[in-house]
């Protein structure tokens, strides 16, 4: 008796945790995909380059913040779409990078980050990804846009590639599918039930037209080099390139020699 009492004891422990797990995952799970940092309505953006600051208002009564720098004698422009942490603040500055190889840059924060607002869902990042393209297409022609992803950004970035006739797509540390990186970590959980946010960036990447380039780190560990690996090989059209960084991290890959010798080529090339 005293056994079946300690197993039902124990299962009932059990199965409370692995309640409470789910709970976590399915109330909980923007707080574990987003982490943004919060900005002021009058913070002063300080950069090293020139820049236009943005308000873009959309259907629902969201206001989306964004950067616009203007290379002189610009190759192109890059639409950036930045990572799950920070705000427009980091993220302006990382993209001068591009800006100091003479190209001009929209970088944006999503909604609930720095001065954006509005509520989130997936099909509002997605919305929200599409009108800052819109933007995009209004300043310069198509075939001058590069659009660029980077981590959480890749998905944005590849959706809108695929609904629209850009130069170029460049997804740094990509993930197939934000389905696939939960069930890695929790794979004794429903996720398919539990996610609201799947993130398939897989549907979006063979509907691309442009030539797609992927960078990745073998020593990611945010975003497993696999997920990028097989993001890229399930591409079916010729004109992909994976660049695998040797002992890249999740943070570095711009300051490494594998990015830096490549990234102007796969820029100006197509």
């Amino acid at each position: 008796m005293k056994s079946k009492k300690k197993l039902f004891i124990l299962t009932f422990l059990l199965l409370n945790i692995y309640g409470l797990l789910c709970g976590v995952i399915y109330f909980f799970q923007e707080n574990l995909i987003f982490l943004p940092s919060l900005l002021s309505q009058e913070h002063t953006f300080e950069m090293e380059y020139p820049f236009e600051e943005i308000m873009l208002n959309t259907t629902d009564g969201a206001q989306l913040n964004g950067l616009h720098f203007k290379a002189e004698n610009s190759k192109g422009v890059i639409l950036y779409y930045h990572g799950n942490a920070g705000d427009l603040q980091g993220w302006g500055e990382t993209t001068q990078y591009f800006v100091e190889m003479n190209y001009s840059v929209i970088v944006m924060d999503y909604r609930g980050y720095g001065k954006s607002t509005g509520k989130k869902s997936m099909e509002n990042l997605y919305a929200d990804a599409e009108l800052w393209y819109d933007f995009t297409k209004k300043e310069y022609q198509e075939n001058q846009i590069t659009v660029y992803g980077r981590s959480l950004g890749t998905t944005f970035a590849t959706y809108v590639a695929s609904q629209n006739k850009v130069k170029n797509l460049v997804l740094e540390a990509p993930y197939y599918s934000m389905e696939e990186i939960a069930k890695s970590r929790f794979s004794f959980l429903p996720i398919k039930l539990l996610l609201h946010y799947k993130f398939p960036t897989y549907q979006y990447i063979n509907q691309v037209n442009c030539p797609i380039t992927i960078y990745h780190g073998t020593k990611d560990k945010v975003i497993d080099y696999q997920q990028g690996k097989r993001l890229f090989e399930s591409i079916v059209k010729e004109n992909k390139n994976l660049i695998t960084i040797p002992e890249g991290r999740h943070n570095d890959l711009v300051s490494l020699k594998e990015y830096s010798n490549t990234i102007n080529e796969v820029l100006e090339k197509y």
